[in-house]
């Protein structure tokens, strides 16, 4: 089979891209390298059966030429990613993530592709005090990140309605693991966590630490990407582990595994951010045969021993 692959030197992206290399599958990678970085897939670049293309979502002309009815589905993971970021740029999120996105859409309509799996995001629940969150449930979005991916999700929808074109909408919660940036300003909390905890340092807390998330290994979420490309599922589905730990369990666990004890230290909380997350993931077991692998302890040792080895 082959396989493009949006944003494929991402974090998430490359995990995808290995994955299906493994698989003895082809892949395209089409990836501007804005934030995905080429060291993520530096491991597998000799592998014959992957194309790396540097170039733009946001560049249709390119998009027609790479898809051809030779390809049996996208995954498209490139978009400008961070709730922070957006909200200090929306324009840049906007082009990106929306426009980006019905490019990617309107490529693959007209290439006769059979299938996109696109790279939702739980942010569209907005804070409402619901938990744990349905796809049933209304989007609220409190970010311009979070309405690009509310948007994307319609155009997704509208396409299956209005062309045929098969998309499934996975909303990730929190993803951590391998190869995650810790050193942007818009660096996830766990590998930030980790690197300063394996410092010996202390790592601040936006807030007073109660804030809890359902975290997500990487690794769980290129399982539901390849269980929904095989499958006939569309629509929305949340991929997440099922479970909540707040800020504050987080670093102390990361403590225990790294057995480096540090004092924690506060600061305020960030715009756009929401208190809680956690997820149903029923309706994902149950449509296309998603099932977490990785507890939050054993996704962090996976995750810890990497960061040791850089």
């Amino acid at each position: 089979m082959t396989y493009i692959v949006t944003g494929g030197s991402g974090f998430i992206g490359s995990h995808i891209v290995e994955t299906l290399l493994n698989n003895n599958e082809q892949v395209i990678v089409i990836d501007n390298l804005a934030t995905g970085k080429i060291e993520n897939i530096e491991g597998f670049r000799q592998n014959h059966n992957l194309e790396f293309i540097n170039g733009s979502i946001t560049d249709l002309p390119l998009l027609q030429k790479i898809f051809t009815e030779d390809v049996d589905g996208i995954f498209h993971e490139g978009a400008i990613p961070s709730v922070q970021r957006s909200v200090e740029n929306p324009i840049a999120s906007n082009e990106a993530n929306i426009t980006g996105t019905l490019n990617v859409l309107v490529a693959a309509r007209d290439a006769g592709i059979q299938k996109v799996v696109f790279a939702a995001s739980s942010s569209v629940y907005g804070d409402t005090p619901t938990l744990p969150k349905l796809e049933t449930m209304p989007a609220n979005p409190h970010s311009p990140y979070a309405l690009t991916k509310y948007t994307c999700e319609q155009y997704c929808n509208l396409f299956s309605k209005l062309y045929g074109l098969q998309t499934t909408c996975l909303r990730y919660f929190n993803v951590y693991g391998p190869r995650q940036d810790p050193n942007s300003n818009y660096a996830a909390v766990i590998p930030k966590f980790i690197t300063t905890i394996l410092k010996k340092e202390s790592p601040v807390i936006h807030g007073d630490g109660l804030t809890s998330r359902d975290f997500t290994f990487v690794k769980d979420v290129v399982q539901a990407n390849l269980k929904a490309m095989q499958s006939d599922a569309q629509g929305v589905y949340n991929i997440a582990y099922g479970q909540r730990i707040t800020l504050n369990e987080l670093a102390k666990l990361i403590m225990n595994i790294t057995g480096n004890q540090v004092d924690l230290q506060y600061d305020a909380p960030r715009v756009g951010d929401v208190k809680h997350t956690l997820a149903d993931i029923t309706k994902a077991q149950t449509s296309f045969g998603y099932q977490p692998e990785y507890s939050i302890r054993k996704g962090l040792e996976e995750t810890i021993a990497w960061f040791k080895n850089q």
